[in-house]
């Protein structure tokens, strides 16, 4: 029975990764306006995370991470841009928030689940956390990191910020709130027929 739900727990990670992948490189997972990004991605670390526990969260978010920055290599102008200044820095914002995120939303999930709280809710308040706490570490580690170069005073003036703080607001803006609500559905909608799914698997976490 071990070793079932181990090849299980492979598979579904391996879906996961599959999922992320194919999203990563076609339209579905990012809405692009300048250098405004909107990403879906959220959505499939977290989802994993909830079958499969924090450290299926840790790993598929490493996916998400890893995916991110190969957008640099030409597929995205903001990330090409960061790349030419500091690659190593450009990896760093590319790969932790991410892992943070998909660990910590996933440990969010577990916590709530021992609440009385129905699993719709669990699963859209998980979700909602994992997507505010991808904006704000991404972006909070761009700032940290870059918020000293040309690159950045130059987005910073197109933007009308006058300091850090107001560019990282500016920054992440609306359309922070709206994948943030955008997966707060998501997760409602999925995350019954995930738990029912992790219950017929017997997936222990």
């Amino acid at each position: 029975m071990k070793n079932k739900t181990n090849v299980f727990r492979l598979t579904l990670t391996a879906v996961f990764i599959a999922i992320i992948a194919v999203m990563s490189f076609t339209p579905v997972g990012y809405l692009k306006i300048g250098i405004i990004e909107i990403t879906f991605l959220v959505a499939p670390v977290v989802a994993g995370g909830v079958l499969l526990g924090k450290w299926g969260g840790l790993v598929l978010g490493a996916a998400f991470g890893v995916s991110s920055f190969l957008q640099c290599f030409g597929m995205s102008a903001f990330g090409a841009a960061m790349l030419s200044l500091n690659p190593f820095f450009t990896a760093l914002i590319c790969l932790l928030p991410r892992l943070f995120f998909g660990f910590l939303a996933a440990l969010l999930f577990e916590t709530l689940s021992k609440t009385r709280l129905p699993g719709a809710v669990n699963g859209a308040l998980s979700f909602l956390c994992g997507s505010l706490l991808n904006t704000v570490l991404f972006v909070g580690l761009l700032v940290l990191l870059f918020g000293r170069t040309d690159y950045i005073a130059s987005l910073m003036e197109s933007l009308g910020a006058k300091n850090l703080l107001a560019f990282a607001f500016a920054f992440a803006g609306v359309n922070s709130l709206v994948e943030a609500a955008t997966n707060a559905v998501l997760g409602a909608a999925l995350t019954p027929a995930l738990l029912r799914l992790k219950k017929q698997a017997k997936v222990k976490v």
